[in-house]
């Protein structure tokens, strides 16, 4: 019930109560929303989850439910919900409630991940497998990739990009870094050897003001120095202590509190039904730390 009454919340600011005046207004968006949060709660399909919401009494008296949603209403209403522009804007009001007027922030960590597609298991596919040659030991092609920026001190999401991988990393920590800036200025930025560019150390430090730290590991093996300020900076310097590199670490602890807790596998058939349960899942991480 408290995360149903932190997602009711989110949505009564950030929703209007129908999607368009000449709706059946049967439900308002909030009870939707409110749904769609649970459903990734209790790792749940929408007919499952139609099943939850009739046996929960409590849940359908809080929200004013006189029927239960049919699982195609639901599923509808994720369409209409979890675009971009309503992701983005839910998402950030979580982290400013979580936040409250404190902006700031001592340092801040950012990776990406990797969720499986479909919900075929490694067992599945090694039984195909069987009497073929050779071991099929990687289950995917294309995943759907989830990347994050984390305060390092209570791991709550300050930011989020959602699509498909593989792709490299290096060209996202401009987009990374501004979306975490519109929410929060931490003094500190960390990050793996993937986004090592001298580029993005200009952008964070000259441009931002925010101090930057990341392996420059970037090309061939070589004993010589890199060219770049900031890069020689790193080489000569970064260890755990220095920028107190070793917290980077949050962010993969992140992760894995987000697929263990929330979930490791995205269900979407289409590219946009995957970034919306991206944005669903990371949502309702951070209303769980509320």
């Amino acid at each position: 019930m408290k995360l149903a009454r932190h997602a009711h919340w989110l949505a009564l600011v950030h929703l209007p109560l129908y999607a368009h005046p000449c709706s059946p207004k049967k439900y308002t968006q909030h009870q939707l929303f409110v749904c769609l949060v649970l459903k990734v709660f209790f790792k749940a399909d929408y007919r499952k989850l139609t099943a939850i919401v009739q046996d929960f009494d409590a849940l359908r008296a809080y929200l004013g439910l006189t029927c239960v949603p049919h699982f195609t209403t639901l599923q509808k209403a994720s369409q209409r919900l979890l675009r971009a522009p309503y992701a983005r804007r839910l998402f950030q009001g979580v982290v400013r409630r979580f936040l409250g007027r404190r902006r700031r922030l001592k340092r801040a960590a950012m990776d990406s991940t990797g969720l499986d597609l479909g919900s075929r298991s490694a067992y599945y596919v090694r039984r195909r497998q069987a009497g073929q040659p050779g071991k099929k030991r990687v289950l995917y092609s294309r995943f759907a990739k989830l990347e994050a920026s984390f305060d390092c001190h209570s791991h709550l999401i300050l930011a989020a990009l959602v699509g498909r991988g593989p792709r490299v990393d290096v060209d996202r920590f401009v987009p990374l870094l501004d979306a975490t800036l519109e929410v929060a200025h931490p003094e500190s930025m960390l990050a793996d050897a993937g986004y090592d560019s001298e580029g993005n150390h200009r952008h964070a430090r000259l441009e931002k003001k925010v101090r930057s730290y990341m392996p420059a590991t970037l090309g061939r093996p070589t004993q010589k120095l890199p060219t770049g300020r900031f890069r020689r900076l790193m080489k000569q310097r970064l260890d755990k202590h220095f920028g107190q590199y070793g917290q980077r670490w949050q962010a993969e602890t992140g992760f894995s509190m987000v697929k263990r807790c929330i979930a490791d596998t995205v269900h979407g058939r289409t590219y946009w039904s995957q970034c919306r349960e991206l944005w669903l899942v990371v949502i309702t991480f951070n209303l769980l730390l509320l």
